[in-house]
């Protein structure tokens, strides 16, 4: 939609008022600039003042252009299986790994991954990751 703008001053008759369209930018426009401001070196600022550009609309196009990397992934759930025939720890352990708080972990294959109650969720789901991409 273009919107138009005079050059006169409002509630002044100067008697020669212009009327300026606002330019619109096409989609091929846009994405040079965008990639020309994010060039290595690049200012958005002096691209902006190179092709006689507000900078804030130049970061918007960035904005509206750019990849969503910083989504969340969807969360993977992995199989489990509970076998009971599972052989008892001997009580000097389990009472140990009670106290310090330890979970185990037994992935397919028999890795066993064991962590600390204070461990972050990011930090355990990257070791969970990277060894799921190693099986």
């Amino acid at each position: 939609m273009d919107t138009i703008a005079t050059d006169g001053v409002a509630g002044q008759d100067s008697g020669m008022t212009r009327a300026r369209r606002r330019k619109s930018y096409s989609l091929e426009e846009k994405q040079r600039l965008v990639a020309e401001s994010c060039e290595s070196g690049s200012s958005v600022s002096l691209v902006a003042r190179r092709h006689d550009i507000n900078a804030n609309l130049l970061f918007t196009w960035r904005r509206q252009m750019r990849t969503p990397t910083s989504v969340a992934s969807p969360l993977e759930l992995i199989p489990v299986e509970v076998i009971s025939s599972a052989p008892a720890a001997s009580p000097a352990a389990a009472v140990g790994a009670e106290q310090r708080g330890m979970i185990e972990i037994v992935l397919v294959g028999g890795v066993r991954v064991r962590v600390d109650a204070a461990i972050s969720e990011a930090a355990l789901r990257r070791v969970l990751s990277a060894l799921k991409a190693v099986a």
